[in-house]
């Protein structure tokens, strides 16, 4: 286990973090390290064809991403956000394939966690995918994150936040004409609908 403020200077120093969610504990890499971010599908073992979703703390990170939002991602953004909602937004081709994208996309989140949202607040956005091997479970504590990992090269260790649910976030594509819901989550079918009406 390490503190935050090991948390947040390893995450500066190019190292890989594991770090709580509103849902399961995640890998998290600096987007300014784009070493760290390779080293993510390295101790994951993830296909690198697979994108990793990208955690911010406030809408001003996303624009500093070079991602324009456009009036009516904002009226269902903000019911959705903070919470375990993601969504996929067309962004920079330098963001998307940073984080493992072929299609000029990334999928965004601003979490509700408060200990992770003073994180990213201070470390600026983070590619984060869940804390597991590829295909198999996500702990939802974090020993037993660190008993997966810690060893591992890179591995800084893990920002303890408790016990984690491993529900899923709901995600929705944004990038295409019509909105659609690409993983359900906790949402209800009539939330889901709801959502992907434009305003």
């Amino acid at each position: 286990m390490i503190t935050f403020d090991q948390a947040l200077c390893a995450l500066r120093a190019g190292q890989v973090v594991a770090l709580p969610t509103d849902t399961v504990y995640g890998l998290a890499a600096s987007l300014e390290s784009p070493a760290a971010i390779e080293a993510i599908y390295l101790l994951k073992e993830r296909p690198e064809t697979m994108a990793l979703p990208v955690l911010v703390s406030e809408y001003e990170q996303i624009s500093a991403m070079g991602i324009t939002l456009q009036p009516e991602d904002y009226a269902v953004l903000n019911e959705v956000w903070p919470g375990d909602f993601t969504v996929i937004l067309p962004a920079p081709e330098a963001i998307s394939q940073l984080v493992g994208g072929r299609n000029g996309t990334v999928a965004i989140r601003i979490p509700r966690d408060p200990l992770v949202l003073e994180l990213l607040a201070e470390s600026g956005p983070l590619a984060v995918t869940s804390a597991n091997k590829h295909g198999e479970p996500t702990p939802t504590t974090a020993e037993g994150v660190d008993a997966i990992f810690v060893g591992e090269s890179n591995f800084a260790g893990t920002l303890d936040g408790g016990v984690r649910s491993s529900q899923p976030s709901a995600i929705m594509d944004m990038s295409e004409d019509p909105w659609r819901i690409v993983r359900q989550g906790r949402l209800s079918d009539a939330e889901a609908k709801g959502l992907t009406q434009k305003p």
